[in-house]
């Protein structure tokens, strides 16, 4: 069964650091492409950043130079760690295999105060 379980949400000020795991099983995950995305209250979901299984990352602008998308092969574990945080990067994260398995996580919340 393919599992994608997110964790290390929470509130924070803005300026601090989170860092957000997502712990995958059921799948081949070395080769996986992983990716997180969010879901900010009333807006659609989008995409943050992605990660080959070789490590190659890619982020969308408004995250660049603050959240760095890394895994552990080894641990099966993607991780997503956000530094200058916002207000307005305030969403559910999710965690999601994109390729060649596709799945989703739960979520996890992400605040940021002002």
């Amino acid at each position: 069964q393919v599992q994608l379980v997110e964790s290390g949400g929470g509130l924070v000020q803005a300026g601090g650091s989170l860092r957000l795991s997502c712990a995958a099983s059921g799948f081949f995950f070395n080769f996986n492409v992983m990716a997180w995305h969010r879901q900010a209250p009333g807006k659609e979901r989008e995409l943050v950043a992605t990660i080959s299984g070789g490590g190659r990352a890619n982020y969308a602008d408004y995250v660049k130079g603050r959240f760095t998308i890394s895994r552990d092969n080894a641990k099966n574990t993607v991780y997503l760690q956000m530094n200058s945080l916002k207000p307005e990067d305030t969403a559910v994260y999710y965690c999601a295999a994109t390729g060649p398995t596709r799945a989703w996580g739960q979520g996890t919340l992400v605040t940021v105060s002002s």
